[in-house]
């Protein structure tokens, strides 16, 4: 008996015994079902997560006074004193202390890094309300004040009207720039004709400039629901509180020196001393969703928790159903050994079943899992997401499921006497 043979033969008895392969291959399709559609879910989940909060480029980043960072617990390593060589206490680092209009203007003028771009903001709430006639905004419209170099640094482009111009910025007059959700509210029509228009913010006319195209939004970081105007008209509303400073380079190769040059030049703006901890922090614009794609790493350890536990479950059912399969096909196998079928044509027969029905199994489940998984991606307006290596495991585990639970039946099913078995009722 050739393995064609063999093959052909166990595929027909998968085919014939349709209740029995159904059952078994339904429990190794739900085990790989939830690896695979966790796993996606995932990979959908860091994507969005990438897109959203990259949200100044790779070649950018933010310089601020206190650290951005979702705390976990424990001690912060900024607020602690530090020791000396001599073993005398420094002076603690007052993350606390903001960066003045003063030391960001200093900074801007004397970083000089290969014609690097340097935009000073300032953040002034996120629970602004815009209203223009009779239409408004939910309250949850950040404002930005911001320089000509704002929009390129943070990533904005404009789908319509201008940027913040040098008058805009000298005489801190009533224009700003909205985002493409703020216009959607205000213009549901035709949000491009907000330009020229005149909107209400905290009740002040504000002409519009330009249109800033869309960047996405999650629950995370409303990137759209934004209004920008220049710093010289933000400190109308608030005039006490720090400044950010954004850094573009023109390469992702420059941005580490980049960054010591920034901390050199943020020193001599802060007049620290070499004795003194920096009283800044630099983050790039992808710390938040490489923190939280860390969080989901240990997600995915648990989803192949889960998968392999299920798959261990079929395992032992697939087994079990070989063994039933060896007993009420005994009459089979003796009439195989009596028309010249070796042991290893018997041993090969009961294997390609096992394997057949683990393989059909993963292919059902690789399915249902990555229709179940690319959800998020619908709900997160990302890709659609394949996690090719998890696929190509998969198939491999439920092979090697297949064959380890095929093993001793079939090894059973070879050992058969054939005249015991041609008797057998």
């Amino acid at each position: 008996m050739t393995i064609q043979d063999s093959f052909v033969l166990a595929w027909r008895t998968v085919k014939s015994n349709k209740l029995r392969t159904g059952i078994t291959v339904t429990i190794i399709a739900f085990g790989i079902m939830a690896l695979i559609g966790i796993i996606t879910a995932i990979s959908a989940m860091n994507q969005s997560l990438k897109e959203n909060f990259s949200f100044m480029g790779a070649n950018a980043f933010v310089v601020r006074y206190k650290e951005m960072n979702a705390r976990m617990g424990g001690p912060n390593d900024g607020d602690a004193f530090e020791k000396s060589k001599k073993g005398q206490k420094e002076k603690k680092s007052n993350l606390d202390k903001p960066i003045r209009i003063e030391e960001a203007t200093y900074f801007k003028e004397h970083f000089g890094f290969n014609r690097a771009s340097v935009s000073i903001s300032q953040r002034l709430g996120g629970n602004n309300e815009l209203h223009y006639k009779d239409k408004k905004t939910n309250p949850q419209i950040r404002m930005m004040g911001g320089d000509e170099n704002y929009l390129a640094v943070n990533g904005y482009s404009l789908t319509g009207g201008r940027n913040l111009n040098n008058v805009d910025i000298q005489s801190g007059r009533n224009v700003c720039i909205i985002g493409s959700n703020v216009a959607a509210k205000l213009f549901p029509n035709k949000p491009e004709a907000c330009i020229d228009k005149v909107i209400l913010l905290q009740s002040k006319p504000y002409r519009v400039i330009g249109l800033l195209k869309s960047k996405g939004s999650s629950a995370m970081l409303r990137q759209d629901d934004v209004v920008i105007s220049s710093l010289k008209n933000a400190r109308q509303f608030q005039s006490n509180t720090g400044y950010s400073l954004g850094v573009m380079v023109n390469n992702v190769a420059e941005l580490e020196p980049a960054i010591g040059e920034t901390t050199d030049q943020m020193r001599k703006a802060r007049r620290l001393i070499p004795t003194e901890s920096d009283n800044f922090v630099i983050d790039k614009s992808d710390k938040f969703a490489q923190m939280f794609i860390g969080f989901l790493a240990g997600v995915s350890g648990a989803a192949g928790a889960i998968g392999m536990i299920t798959l261990i479950g079929a395992a032992i059912g697939l087994m079990n159903i070989m063994l039933v399969a060896v007993s009420e096909r005994t009459r089979e196998v003796g009439l195989i050994k009596a028309l010249g079928g070796k042991k290893k044509d018997v041993r090969r027969q009961f294997l390609f079943e096992s394997i057949c029905i683990s393989i059909l199994g993963a292919v059902i489940g690789i399915f249902l899992g990555i229709l179940v998984g690319n959800l998020f991606s619908v709900i997160l307006n990302t890709g659609f997401v394949i996690p090719w290596m998890w696929v190509i495991i998969g198939i491999v585990i439920c092979t090697l499921v297949g064959l380890v639970a095929g093993i001793y039946p079939a090894m059973k099913a070879a050992a058969l006497n054939p005249i015991d078995a041609l008797r057998y009722e």
